[in-house]
């Protein structure tokens, strides 16, 4: 076990009604109050109203940003970021999934720099030494961005997808109301499943010294997306579902599995390439990727990993020989996301097109290999991405 540094001092209100709390938090960092959404399902689903209630209720200025894309673009951190200076702005609101909140976060740092927000991305990153406090109410199980400090910005004109962490960007505090994913559509609800599978899965398959602890969380985590996720598809407003699968949405990702594991993740910088060019939901891409890439690792030196998960998470019989295991638990968590979820299975069905698979494979491996399961080259990424057809 390596070391490793563990602080995620995010306070957390969970469970029904909870939103009598927000403007006593909001309070706590300041008056003027920035709320940041997404395209208008807070206000079908008579969210914004309780919180512009609560906010003004509370005696604080409110200002609002609209319109944040579902793979957040850095024009909306800007205009986020304009607001921020303009106004004078003292704590940022970010109501939504994780698009709305990773894009919050880099707002909240760029209010603090004087250079332009996309600055923070790529091989000569600017630091982020400070961020304006960001409070969260999330309405979609899948980033676990309300309890990590990290996010993922697209910028069109360069046709980038970049990712970062930064302490700063911490939330400080997070509500997590499982009814407000009732509204959630079956296809949005499977991509988040997959998302968080995804975060688990790129910590698990891992060649570091294994964890029994952190390795038996990983396990428990990833059977609770395999129970409940099709219940809340098929009941969407099925409480110990939506809480369930919200719960491990924030734990997947807030650092507590990690152990001090040190590889790279493998499939997320894949896909962001893929929705960095067709802008497909992030999710979605994961589940498309994540079979085709444990296949294509799969040999003698990671077999036993392949075992653990197929025994452990899927219950499939022990006595049978390895390579056997490992192919079943992959076969398993294919119909898991292709029949049970009803995601779709190739790129081909998203128009996503041969012929790009070699720059985006360039651009997955932009700062050299991916150190990650396996190492992948470029050569090897586009391997995977023909798989995937």
């Amino acid at each position: 076990m390596n070391n490793f540094i563990y602080d995620i001092p995010v306070k957390v209100y969970f469970g029904e009604n909870q939103l009598s709390n927000l403007g006593t938090e909001l309070k706590r960092y300041g008056q003027r109050v920035l709320l940041t959404y997404g395209g208008g399902s807070i206000k079908r689903i008579g969210l914004y109203d309780k919180v512009v209630e609560e906010i003004r209720s509370a005696g604080l200025d409110l200002f609002e940003l609209s319109g944040i894309e579902p793979n957040p673009r850095i024009e909306s951190v800007r205009a986020g970021v304009d607001i921020c200076k303009q106004q004078g702005i003292d704590v940022l609101l970010a109501v939504g999934g994780g698009s709305t909140i990773d894009a919050t976060k880099f707002m909240a740092a760029g209010a603090c720099v004087e250079h332009d927000a996309w600055e923070f991305f790529g091989a000569d990153a600017k630091p982020i030494e400070r961020a304006l406090p960001i409070v969260t109410i999330l309405t979609l199980s899948a980033t676990g961005s309300e309890m990590d400090a990290g996010g993922v910005i697209s910028n069109l004109a360069t046709g980038d997808k970049l990712g970062r962490m930064a302490q700063p960007m911490l939330p400080k505090v997070s509500f997590l109301d499982p009814t407000l994913t009732y509204s959630v559509s079956k296809y949005q609800t499977a991509c988040g499943a997959a998302d968080i599978m995804s975060h688990i899965m790129e910590v698990y398959f891992n060649t570091n010294k294994d964890l029994f602890l952190l390795d038996s969380c990983m396990e428990a985590m990833l059977k609770t997306v395999v129970k409940f996720a099709p219940i809340a598809v098929r009941d969407p407003e099925n409480y110990e579902a939506r809480a369930n699968l919200m719960w491990t949405s924030s734990w997947a990702i807030n650092g507590f599995i990690n152990g001090g594991r040190r590889k790279a993740w493998s499939c997320h910088p894949m896909e962001h390439e893929l929705s960095a060019l067709y802008d497909i939901t992030h999710g979605l891409g994961l589940a498309i990727l994540t079979p085709r890439w444990m296949g294509y690792c799969l040999d003698e030196t990671t077999v036993d990993r392949y075992v653990s998960f197929g025994t452990n998470v899927f219950g499939i019989d022990a006595s049978l020989e390895p390579m056997a295991i490992a192919r079943e638990s992959i076969k398993r968590l294919s119909e898991f996301f292709f029949d049970t979820l009803g995601l779709q299975r190739t790129l081909s069905e998203l128009g996503i097109k041969r012929e790009d698979f070699a720059l985006m494979a360039r651009k997955a491996c932009r700062y050299g290999d991916i150190n990650g399961f396996k190492r992948l080259t470029a050569e090897d990424v586009e391997r995977i991405y023909e798989m995937c057809l």
